[in-house]
């Protein structure tokens, strides 16, 4: 369901991308080119600031917000996904938040108020809040990083963390062509 937000904001979807018709996406958001957004993911861009203004939600070109995903922001702060970026199954990105390229989210992770370098992953059921995660970074799942401090025990991303992304990138490319298709048969 596409809808506006208070302030009368539309999403605005690149033709290319794939969003399920389960999936809700409400007010200041941008859907660029061959993203898939998933059954019951739900985006909402309607909070205002003090004095009234909102920034936008950004879904990058390529990136993948799978089944269930909640993104939302505070007092209308910006949420930027990255291109080429995988968000996996339940999980949540509160902003204001920042999630870089070639990124990988696990299932049920939870951000806020970060920012994730790129081409970093951060395995399934962890959270990451007040920080700033640097490129590259691995953080292993079930892992709860607060402060820019606890990242100095979190090692690099390896190279087969590096690999299941891309591989999940891949599949999501898949089915894009694949559902966009059956959009044309009904």
């Amino acid at each position: 369901m596409i809808r506006k937000n208070p302030s009368g904001d539309l999403p605005v979807i690149h033709e290319s991308a794939y969003v399920d018709n389960t999936a809700i996406l409400c007010g200041k958001i941008f859907v660029e080119e061959n993203v898939f957004i998933g059954p019951y993911a739900v985006i909402r861009a309607d909070e205002v600031d003090e004095e009234g203004n909102m920034e936008p939600i950004i879904i990058g070109a390529n990136s993948n917000i799978q089944d269930g995903v909640v993104i939302h922001s505070k007092a209308g702060g910006l949420v930027k996904i990255g291109t080429n970026t995988s968000i996996a199954h339940r999980s949540i990105v509160h902003g204001p938040c920042i999630v870089g390229e070639n990124v990988f989210i696990g299932f049920n992770s939870v951000l806020f108020d970060c920012v994730i370098g790129n081409g970093s992953v951060v395995r399934h059921n962890s959270v990451v809040e007040h920080c700033e995660v640097p490129e590259n970074f691995h953080i292993p799942s079930t892992t709860n990083v607060h402060s820019n401090q606890e990242l100095h025990k979190i090692k690099q991303v390896s190279p087969q963390a590096s690999d299941f992304s891309e591989s999940v990138l891949k599949a999501n490319h898949e089915l894009i062509k694949g559902y966009k298709k059956l959009q044309n048969e009904f």
